[in-house]
């Protein structure tokens, strides 16, 4: 009986809450094998305009339904998009493993640092997405330990990146990227974001890291523009 509840209480919420990919809108599955395979391609190397000094990746250009897909976790609430998200990067990082970029877990264990948001932009969007997806990369990777470091901030006086260009994106994130706790100093450390405009967050975040003896070996987005 309680069997038969749950699968009603669940039809219900479909007829709620549709299902539908949230890459490109096919009914039927929160995530189609077209738009997993849509970030399957990469990752990419990147010369961002603004360089932050170490090595940058991307999982592919922010088109089509890599395009829909952050717009949705990020805008739309889709927060069981971290899932299939969070696989890609998995997928991601043992790649870049592969190509020799990032050390073997055998010589160095993996620490994520999700890229600092906007504090309007989380609490708006329920929490930090970028966060929830690295966490779901972390799991994936299991059984091998990986950290996840949410120790960059950004200061009260960072205002919205959109139609900045690179200079004043810079100037926007100047002394606003914050570091809080301890990071690990020795291993991989990969800071992750969700996109790649100009390089300037990625780079200041590499800045401060730094500065505080901790060596970022790549940065890895999910999309770049």
């Amino acid at each position: 009986m309680m069997c038969g509840m749950g699968k009603l209480w669940s039809s219900v919420l479909d007829l709620a809450l549709p299902l539908e990919c949230g890459g490109c809108a096919t009914p039927g599955t929160r995530w189609c094998g077209p738009c997993a395979d849509a970030y399957g391609q990469g990752p990419v190397r990147l010369r961002p305009r603004v360089d932050p000094g170490v090595p940058v990746w991307s999982l592919g250009t922010y088109v089509g339904s890599r395009r829909q897909a952050v717009l949705e976790v990020k805008e739309h609430g889709r927060r069981d998009l971290s899932q299939p998200l969070g696989q890609a990067l998995a997928v991601g990082l043992s790649r870049l493993r592969e190509l020799g970029e990032l050390d073997p877990p055998e010589l160095a264990p993996l620490a994520l640092v999700p890229a600092p948001s906007r504090r309007a932009a989380a609490r708006r969007r329920g929490g930090d997405p970028v966060h929830r997806i690295v966490g779901r990369a972390a799991a994936a990777l299991a059984p091998e330990q990986v950290v996840v470091a949410a120790n960059l901030e950004m200061g009260r006086g960072v205002r919205d990146s959109v139609g900045l260009g690179a200079e004043a994106r810079t100037r926007n994130l100047d002394g606003q990227v914050r570091l809080r706790g301890v990071i690990p100093r020795t291993g991989t450390v990969v800071l992750v974001d969700d996109v790649v405009t100009t390089g300037a967050t990625a780079s200041e975040s590499v800045r401060v890291l730094s500065a505080a003896g901790v060596r970022v070996h790549a940065v890895l987005a999910l999309v770049h523009v």
